[in-house]
């Protein structure tokens, strides 16, 4: 039987037996990087093979499925997914170069149409030629502790990623491989952009197969394993080979999906209202307006062609978030945070648990009306340019930020989370305990001097700034990867001082500024102290492996909807109120 997960809030029946195994085949020389991935040199020993195509024979020492890794082709359609790209490129090229000799050729029209098709159709061959011998040269494998990737045609590439070093798995679908059926699985490593791997193209049943196991193994759990060539699913009985290829993955391991509950649900009214009221919408709609005015005035319409490209700019923006945040929608499940999200392209994204490393709330002045927040999240992996990818809800109101947030960071640290939260967002000055910058500091922040400041609480660390854009960071402790404090000549004479909290690449810079000088070295010393405590008591990255707890806690839990219905969402310290000794069990969708 293979190893189910618990229901979402419910811990692991048990620690789960080691599946006895050999270490990871390799197929180099080389080794990888500390950072979960690496680039070696070497060739592979062994012949990779279709998913799917097992026979139902024992472990072919060849594939090196004897040794814990199974090679694997990704789908032989591939190469016909990836030709219109070269294509694509091909004719971009051939117009741009010779439009005006075509324009000047006294030819037919039809003679002019068969010479772009021509381009087109060599432009493909050549395209399918290429991704033919990138598709013979491409292969993967999945063992217990890492996957591998090894691609190249010229320059062969060969990396793995530590499965305890995952950061997200994302199963997408582009327009032609989401009506084709298939997809491409992209695994973020801790590494950077440099270190991920993606297989594309897949089956899509097979991806979210391959997900599936991919985020149990990096959990901890062993799934079970059948005979040779067989594959053993939860209440599926057994396949052999071919016929079980829906459920197949590297090394004949079939995992099953975690349960997961619905959280929420963004509307398109609501999606097409935040991007009407949002600034760079409002400062085009005004540009067009003028725009249109100079041109009944003067007559002179050669002006619009002149902005043709900026107007063509802001309408791609437009339409990017639209179809990339269409159906936004969040659940949670045991294995993590899943995200799902997009119009044409669609893309779904797991971020196991403790892989956030900062969160932050950002409020455009013209959404002050619907009381609205854009929830981002820095997740290592994923670099600044990232845009969709780093947003945990694109438009959400304050009590769906705190239901998010929830689960990011279900404990604030404090006995009064919502109010705490309603200070971080909307308040000022030293509400709720909050350390701002001193009134001589009005000279170089003199708008928000009052709203600048920082709370420091058992588990997190709250950055409060803007007036107009009002923002709000969150960095729990275990999480801070370092500290900083700056200051600048006018700040030294003011006796001022910048602290940053240095997190990973992405959309967030954790930091307060222009603290007072000696605010600035007590938060500097405390924040440390926290942070070494923090990392201490952190749980281990393989989260649903069994840790020593120590004493059995009292099994006796108070009622999940009283709490939920006190606490709106965010649980307080289990010290800072006695009928809460612990978080509670993940809430039913009736109490979100």
């Amino acid at each position: 039987m293979s190893t189910p997960y618990p229901a979402p809030g419910e811990p692991p029946a048990g620690a789960p037996e080691p599946t006895p195994t050999g270490p990871p085949a390799r197929p180099d020389a080389g080794s990888g990087t500390g950072s979960g991935s690496g680039s070696e040199q070497g060739s592979g020993t062994g012949d990779a093979h279709d998913l799917g195509s097992s026979t139902g024979a024992g472990p072919d020492p060849s594939t090196g499925e004897a040794d814990g890794v199974v090679w694997h082709r990704v789908h032989r359609v591939t190469p016909l997914l990836n030709a219109w790209k070269v294509a694509a490129a091909m004719f971009a090229i051939f117009v741009w170069q010779y439009s005006d000799t075509i324009g000047q050729l006294d030819l037919p029209v039809t003679q002019i149409l068969l010479i772009i098709l021509g381009v087109i159709i060599v432009g493909s061959l050549i395209g399918l030629g290429f991704s033919t011998l990138a598709w013979s040269r491409t292969k993967y494998g999945l063992s217990d502790e890492s996957v591998f990737l090894h691609s190249g045609i010229l320059f062969r590439q060969q990396r793995h990623v530590r499965l305890d070093r995952m950061q997200t798995v994302d199963v997408t679908q582009p327009l032609l491989a989401r009506i084709t059926g298939f997809a491409a699985l992209k695994i973020e490593s801790a590494g950077g952009a440099g270190s991920n791997l993606t297989l594309q193209f897949l089956r899509e049943d097979t991806a979210q197969q391959l997900r599936n196991d991919l985020l149990a193994r990096a959990a901890g759990l062993r799934p079970g394993r059948g005979a040779a060539g067989q594959v053993r699913t939860a209440g599926a009985g057994t396949a052999t080979g071919a016929a079980g290829a829906a459920g197949t993955v590297p090394g004949g391991v079939a995992a099953p999906e975690a349960p997961e509950r619905a959280v929420l649900t963004l509307t398109a009214a609501r999606l097409l209202g935040s991007l009407a009221l949002s600034m760079t919408i409002v400062f085009l709609l005004l540009f067009f307006i003028g725009l249109v005015v100079v041109v009944i005035v003067t007559g002179n319409y050669g002006v619009l062609f002149g902005v043709g490209a900026p107007m063509l700019g802001g309408a791609a923006y437009w339409w990017g978030r639209f179809a990339g945040e269409f159906s936004f929608r969040v659940a949670t499940s045991p294995d993590g945070i899943r995200v799902r999200q997009g119009l044409l392209e669609t893309k779904a994204r797991t971020i196991p648990p403790g892989r956030v490393q900062a969160v932050q709330l950002v409020q455009a002045p013209m959404w002050r009306f619907k009381g609205w927040w854009r929830i981002s999240v820095n997740i290592a992996g994923y670099g600044p340019e990232e845009t969709t990818s780093t947003v945990l809800y694109p438009v959400a109101t304050e009590q769906e930020a705190a239901q998010l947030l929830y689960l990011v960071q279900p404990d604030l640290g404090t006995d009064r989370p919502l109010d705490l939260l309603h200070s971080g967002l909307l308040g000022s000055e030293d509400a709720e305990g909050f350390v701002t910058t001193p009134r001589r500091a009005r000279w170089l922040d003199p708008l928000i001097w009052r709203r600048n400041g920082y709370r420091l609480t058992d588990t997190v660390t709250l950055l409060r700034t803007g007036r107009w854009w009002r923002t709000l960071v969150l960095v729990p402790h275990e999480r801070v990867q370092s500290l900083g404090m700056e200051q600048g000549p006018l700040a030294r004479k003011l006796s001022l001082a910048d602290v940053a909290l240095h997190s990973t690449p992405g959309p967030i810079t954790p930091r307060v500024a222009h603290l007072d000088l000696g605010v600035a070295q007590r938060l500097l010393r405390d924040l440390t102290e926290q942070a070494r405590r923090a990392r201490r008591s952190a749980g281990p990255e393989r989260w649903m492996e069994s840790v020593d707890a120590g004493p059995a806690a009292d099994p006796v839990q108070p009622d999940a909807s009283a709490l939920r219905a006190s606490y709106g969402g965010i649980l307080p310290s289990p010290a800072a109120d006695q009928r809460a000794p612990g978080p509670p069990a993940e809430p039913s969708p009736e109490d979100i």
